[in-house]
């Protein structure tokens, strides 16, 4: 394993359990921890964000160019996460498995179609 490998996977870990963590603390109301929550799940975020540039460093890579497609592509995979996020919500916290199963296939179809339009279909 490269090492510039190796350090986005521990970077991209740490930061994934702190926003993972922060959003735990701040939307389940038993633990009665919003603000906290609210800043691990930023500082998760820009620790992510901070880990993509330090492996592009690394592997001597152009800085990300931005462009229409980028940021359009990149909705998109938002909206697919989102949809995804919120037909398990409707299983898991509102108790509704069908629609939540059918809005959850939704979200994963979004996402599998962000493999084709990123790198295109050969």
């Amino acid at each position: 394993m490269k090492k510039s490998s190796f350090v986005a996977m521990m970077l991209g870990t740490v930061s994934g359990v702190l926003f993972a963590l922060g959003m735990c603390m701040a939307l389940l109301p038993e633990w009665n921890a919003f603000k906290p929550g609210v800043v691990f799940g930023i500082i998760g975020i820009v620790l992510g964000v901070i880990t993509v540039f330090i492996w592009r460093k690394m592997e001597k890579k152009a800085p990300i160019q931005w462009n229409g497609r980028l940021i359009l592509s990149t909705g998109f995979g938002i909206l697919g996460a989102l949809t995804l996020g919120v037909g398990m919500c409707f299983c898991l916290v509102w108790g509704n498995i069908v629609i939540g199963t059918i809005v959850g296939l939704v979200g994963i179809l979004l996402l599998l179609a962000l493999i084709p339009i990123v790198r295109g279909i050969q």
